[in-house]
């Protein structure tokens, strides 16, 4: 009987090629998310090497940042014109070289290129890793291994806090050069296991490959112990769109409405781990600054991502990501009455197991509201405009702190706001669907 590729997916069971495949792309996962924080622990020693200010050694994360914008958006694409397989492994690659060679910078502009270009490499990443991800699982469980891919984040938070107090510790003078490698490293692990991993079988299948879609399947199926699904697949070839596809027709307003969500959200989640800190640092609390917090933070993520990977399962993506929205608007009041360390602590531990746990709910949600022919162009569009709240977030709550610290805690409560009734403007459920 012929089979849609989800039913063959289904068939093929998950089990130890998902999981296999879930710690390769997590690997990597948890470098990118050393390669975003780490600009905060190696800046003072960019600054003392090459005789800079510790804002000047901040633009190496503008630099990254802005790459990884324009790695997200053009990679995407790419992944979605020439298969996912090749942006995989080229992208992770990339990331590689560029983070090594970024670790042995011999002069400031040089840092600067390099650094550009491991964002772009790791921005890169994102789409293409997402869309794999949701193309190898079936419809039923997908949203929860999706949610503990972005789990991996954690991860990797947890290790550049470990890194960056080794580095501290043993190499105070060149701590920066030490933090990059270890957040190159595993990349450069990442690629050899990356070369494991087949073409997606939604992406052969969309492009009229059915027979080599049923090939990959039936591996998925043999290394789950599960039997050989005889098939055919039934699938409706798509031709190549454009991006203007993304909002056109039945698309434009989930489209319109989940981009949006993740600009604010990126909005809110820089302004409160990055701006934040350094407020709260001035005011006296460093301790929101040092390794032993970010190790606290880490951890208060995981239960933030446990209950994503159940109420998207349970409750569905939409309502979950409402309701992540609404906690971490709350979370935004309790700095406004925080007077003390342990309030203000509280409050930061609540907001990051609030906005991590809306992180792993849009990363469940977004790459399924869209059909293969560009889901990896809607994840990249996503990717892009995340980063383009990222490296507007220190100008826009600059400018609103200005006004008073109150009212910067406002802004980010509001936009959490204006994401959850966007989040609810979206028209689609998208828990337990097959993949179009």
């Amino acid at each position: 009987m012929p089979l849609s590729v989800d039913d063959a997916v289904s068939a093929a069971g998950t089990g130890p090629f998902q999981r296999r495949l879930l710690a390769i792309f997590g690997l990597v996962w948890a470098a990118d998310a050393m390669q975003v924080l780490a600009i905060g622990f190696a800046a003072p020693t960019i600054a003392r090497e090459f005789s800079v200010t510790i804002p000047q050694a901040v633009q190496t994360g503008t630099a990254f940042f802005t790459g990884m914008l324009l790695g997200a958006w053009g990679f995407g694409r790419i992944a979605d014109t020439f298969g996912r397989r090749r942006v995989l492994i080229a992208t992770v690659l990339l990331d590689a070289v560029f983070g090594l060679l970024a670790a042995f910078s011999t002069s400031f502009p040089m840092l600067l290129g390099l650094r550009f270009l491991t964002g772009a490499a790791v921005g890169g990443t994102l789409p293409v890793d997402y869309a794999m991800m949701a193309e190898f699982l079936p419809p039923k469980t997908r949203g929860r291994w999706l949610v503990g891919l972005e789990a991996f984040w954690a991860v990797g938070t947890l290790a550049l806090a470990l890194v960056s107090w080794l580095a501290a510790s043993h190499a105070p003078d060149a701590a920066w050069r030490w933090i990059f490698a270890a957040a190159a490293l595993p990349a450069v692990i990442g690629f050899w296991l990356r070369l494991w991993i087949p073409e997606s079988p939604q992406y052969l299948a969309r492009t009229g490959r059915a027979a080599e879609a049923l090939d990959v399947i039936n591996m998925m199926a043999r290394r789950n112990g599960r039997p050989a699904v005889a098939g055919p697949l039934t699938v409706e070839v798509q031709p190549r769109a454009p991006t203007s596809a993304l909002f056109a027709g039945s698309l434009r307003r989930p489209s319109l409405m989940i981009l949006s969500v993740w600009f604010l959200v990126s909005l809110s989640y820089y302004g409160v781990f990055v701006w934040l800190p350094s407020q709260l640092a001035a005011a006296g609390h460093g301790f929101v600054r040092g390794q032993m917090f970010l190790v606290l933070l880490a951890l208060a993520q995981l239960p933030g991502y446990a209950l994503a990977a159940y109420g998207v399962e349970r409750w569905g993506r939409r309502l979950t990501l409402i309701g992540f929205l609404l906690l971490s608007a709350g979370g935004c009041l309790l700095y406004v009455v925080a007077g003390t360390a342990g309030t203000i602590a509280a409050a930061t531990l609540l907001m990051s197991f609030a906005l991590l746990g809306t992180w792993g709910a849009l990363y469940a949600f977004t790459p399924e509201i869209y059909p293969t022919r560009l889901r990896a162009t809607g994840m990249g569009t996503a990717g892009a405009l995340a980063r383009f709240g990222g490296l507007l977030a220190p100008t826009a709550v600059g400018a609103v702190v200005l006004v008073s610290f109150e009212a910067a805690i406002a802004l980010f409560a509001l936009l959490l706001l204006v994401g959850a009734l966007a989040t609810y403007a979206i028209d689609v459920e998208t828990r337990a669907a097959p993949l179009t």
